[in-house]
């Protein structure tokens, strides 16, 4: 639904035409009241509004609905004016999450019962679709906030959003693949809350973290006394749970070969049998899988099957190392440290440009989780204020080890050894200092304009 604010306008005017309703929020607190029960109660917008319902309808049964969660339809209700009405009370829910609940009455005529049925079925009608209207208002600003989700506005991530966009709301399949830490899961969360599955489940296995031997069972359920150790009532699988709605198959390059077969045939012909068991059950499930792992070098071992590899790479998106999008640094910093200060009570306001130095300089092997791990050190050790680069100084063993330090002791000159030494003594040095370069030509024993001279000729930013 378009976020059009005329159209929001038009909602409202309806809502307020309506008999006699009442919307309430999910503590029972009056959002809107129809322009006929305003009349008739004698109240002003400023003394309902915000208002719990029972303030201003004493023997309102909208809490009871909220409680229970459970339509109320049908009822009998007396009005302050002494008529009778028949009441519909629909609580309002998005995703599991209860909105509120909106509740409408239509005159009850004893000598009229068809008449009243008509109303009622047009009332419920109403309601119903009011209540889709509002959820589907809801869900527009969730779909909004799906790719927000996303951090980053570098071309790639912003090439990887675009084509999520474009085809979250069909029915292909996903392979998601990327590196160990790239965040793959954050990237199968928007593509099921763009989808038109979004209200339904949204299941998630890691086929690499259940025994192989236990994955088929988590997968498609099994039957009482199917095998040793078997629960006496059965067991539904992940694809059963996930009906209607979206599977993701986490790690898809970890499946054993003789579990892809049965795999391959459940994709294909939408159903399954539980294992132990003979009736086919039809499934309705959106696939996505990912991956860290590069698929096709797994089918020339002959560890994937290529038609399986065929069969879920309908649309690919491949997540960037985390070096390959460092524009993105800023906003992924901003983003944890607003998590990390909210989830810690800390007052981190701000990392350095010295820090950020080091930051396009680090390799990152554990992609964006590394980054928010290193984040969330650096500021429970900070507290408050500023992160400098002396708050980031076990980066350095990390930057140097397995680097270019030791490839050149192996096979480079001995001149290119000595460089990458003493580059490293640089930087050290001016870590300790925190980037007081004098205080760092002191320690160095070398005087000031040769430390400027050595940072210029290795490029040093800090």
């Amino acid at each position: 639904m378009s976020s059009d604010p005329h159209q929001y306008t038009f909602l409202y005017k309806v809502l307020k035409s309506l008999y006699y309703a009442v919307i309430t929020d999910n503590e029972g607190r009056i959002i809107l009241l129809s322009k006929n029960y305003q009349e008739l109660l004698g109240v002003t917008d400023e003394e309902y509004i915000g208002k719990h319902v029972r303030d201003i309808i004493p023997n309102s049964e909208i809490p009871h609905v909220l409680e229970s969660r459970k339509e109320d339809t049908g009822h009998l209700f007396t009005l302050k004016d002494g008529k009778t009405v028949v009441c519909n009370r629909i609580p309002i829910i998005d995703n599991g999450k209860l909105l509120g609940v909106i509740s409408s009455a239509t005159f009850y005529k004893l000598d009229e019962v068809s008449i009243l049925n008509q109303q009622i079925k047009k009332l419920q009608e109403e309601n119903l679709k009011y209540k889709k209207q509002i959820s589907e208002l809801s869900s527009t600003f969730n779909q909004k906030d799906s790719l927000k989700k996303i951090i980053g506005d570098s071309l790639p991530i912003m090439a990887i959003k675009e084509t999520i966009q474009r085809f979250a709301e069909s029915d292909l399949t996903f392979l998601i693949t990327g590196d160990t830490g790239t965040g793959k899961e954050v990237f199968a969360n928007a593509i099921h809350e763009l989808s038109k599955r979004r209200n339904k489940n949204f299941v998630k296995i890691n086929c690499a973290a259940i025994p192989k031997d236990l994955l088929e069972s988590e997968l498609f359920g099994y039957e009482p006394g199917s095998f040793s150790g078997a629960l006496k009532e059965g067991k539904v699988g992940k694809f059963e749970h996930a009906n209607g709605g979206t599977l993701l198959l986490d790690e898809i390059g970890e499946m054993p070969l003789s579990l892809q077969s049965k795999l391959l045939r459940v994709l294909q012909e939408r159903e399954l049998e539980r294992v132990g068991g003979l009736k086919s059950i039809k499934l309705d499930v959106r696939i996505i899988c990912s991956t860290n792992q590069n698929i096709e070098k797994l089918i020339e071992k002959g560890e994937f099957r290529r038609d399986l590899f065929y069969r879920i790479n309908v649309v690919e998106i491949n997540i960037p190392a985390l070096r390959d999008r460092l524009d993105d640094i800023p906003l992924l910093c901003k983003h944890f440290i607003d998590k990390i200060n909210n989830k810690n009570g800390l007052g981190i306001t701000n990392i350095s440009n010295d820090a950020y130095s080091l930051f396009y300089n680090y390799e990152w092997s554990g992609n964006v989780r590394e980054l928010k791990h290193v984040l969330e050190r650096a500021c429970i050790s900070a507290g408050s204020g500023q992160l400098n680069i002396e708050h980031f100084d076990f980066l350095l063993s990390r930057m140097y080890k397995n680097s270019d330090v030791k490839k050149n002791a192996d096979e480079g000159s001995l001149n290119d050894v000595t460089s990458e030494v003493e580059k490293e003594k640089i930087i050290r040095a001016l870590v300790e200092t925190n980037g007081n370069k004098s205080a760092a030509a002191k320690l160095l024993k070398i005087d000031r304009s040769s430390l400027y001279n050595k940072i210029k000729r290795y490029n040093i930013e800090m």
